[in-house]
């Protein structure tokens, strides 16, 4: 095979790889099959946020966060994440603030999901 040739097969693979990639991720979207014998399924994540971040720098913005809210009382509140899905869990004194919580969380940068379960407490 001459040198031509060569080139030739190189970018027939290089302009595959991206079509083949772009047909896996619309399947995705769709939860259709494949065709590799699997099924994908597709995740809602908020693509205005996708960078990637360690779970500590998370955890501790969206920490910060939730103390800085207004008329938000984060005592009873923990938080965990992993990969960019944070969980809230504890409680809060208002229901209400159940709601804010979650929204806090979401606005933090590199917060790709929230899973909210907070309950609500009376304060004693």
């Amino acid at each position: 095979m001459n040198v031509s040739g060569a080139s030739v097969k190189i970018c027939a693979i290089l302009v595959m790889v991206p079509m083949s990639c772009a047909s896996i991720h619309a399947g995705a979207h769709t939860g259709e099959n494949t065709g590799a014998g699997a099924t994908v399924h597709w995740v809602a994540y908020s693509t205005s946020r996708l960078q990637n971040r360690p779970d500590s720098a998370v955890i501790r913005d969206v920490r910060s966060a939730l103390w800085r809210a207004p008329r938000l009382d984060a005592s009873g509140i923990r938080v965990r994440a992993r990969l960019g899905v944070v969980t809230l869990t504890g409680w809060v004194p208002e229901r209400r603030q159940i709601a804010l919580a979650g929204n806090t969380a979401r606005s933090v940068r590199g917060v790709r999901s929230v899973t909210n379960q907070l309950i609500l407490r009376n304060s004693r």
